[in-house]
């Protein structure tokens, strides 16, 4: 059997869904595409689109009764997005967000995290 997968989502859960949706609209320019609640209340999930016909989506899920904040751990993984004009004013706009948690100036790339500590890889549209 050869399977041929396609992307569709990722996952990070976080705690205060208001304040994640908020980030991630200011940051990234990130809109809710979708969302599925619990009857019970339990949970909800939403998915935000990029807006581009890739129909990939970063699903954001809340839990009711989660109260602490998540264990990352040496939080090793992390999304990685690419946008276009111009990247140093792009990067200047994180900077006065203050959610840059790491940049390479060699290698031409930064970091910024969420309200939560999940790392966003910020790159240029086009490579260089």
């Amino acid at each position: 059997m050869k399977i041929k997968s396609k992307f569709d989502h990722y996952n990070f859960n976080v705690l205060d869904l208001d304040k994640s949706l908020s980030f991630y609209e200011k940051a990234l320019g990130f809109k809710e595409h979708r969302r599925k609640e619990a009857s019970d209340g339990s949970f909800i999930l939403v998915y935000l689109s990029d807006g581009y016909d890739s129909g990939f989506t970063l699903e954001l899920t809340w839990l009711r009764d989660r109260k602490e904040p998540y264990n990352l751990g040496e939080n090793e993984i992390h999304l990685c997005v690419r946008v276009p004009g111009d990247y140093d004013e792009v990067r200047n706009y994180h900077k006065e967000m203050n959610c840059i948690c790491y940049e390479n100036t060699e290698m031409g790339l930064y970091f910024i995290n969420d309200p939560d500590g999940y790392w966003i890889e910020v790159l240029p549209l086009e490579e260089k």
